[in-house]
């Protein structure tokens, strides 16, 4: 049940960080609230997570979902650059992200 709270945890950062770009594109302070719910729910799930979890397997995990999630979304959806390079170092976020939790 902690893996699925921690997964739950990085797909809300990765929504907390559209609602972030949604916030600078519109200027819009209704994301404002959004940025700030979303991201408390996504921490409530990182701590229930932790509970099992260590706390830097966890927090590795999670910002590894988040980074690689946000890298995603904005070359998807936000016509960002989707260069080599970038796509290397995020590859390689996520492949320590799960070698942490292969050796958890």
């Amino acid at each position: 049940m902690s893996w699925l709270a921690l997964i739950t945890a990085g797909i809300l950062e990765i929504f907390g960080v559209i609602a972030m770009k949604k916030f600078v594109l519109s200027g819009k302070k209704k994301f404002i609230l959004l940025i700030a719910v979303l991201f408390m729910i996504s921490f409530s799930f990182l701590g229930i997570a932790m509970e099992e979890i260590s706390m830097g397997t966890a927090y590795a995990i999670w910002t590894g979902i988040g980074a690689g999630g946000g890298v995603a979304v904005g070359i998807l959806f936000f016509k960002e650059s989707g260069n080599f390079k970038k796509i290397f170092f995020i590859t390689l976020i996520l492949a320590s992200s799960i070698g942490l939790k292969i050796i958890s």
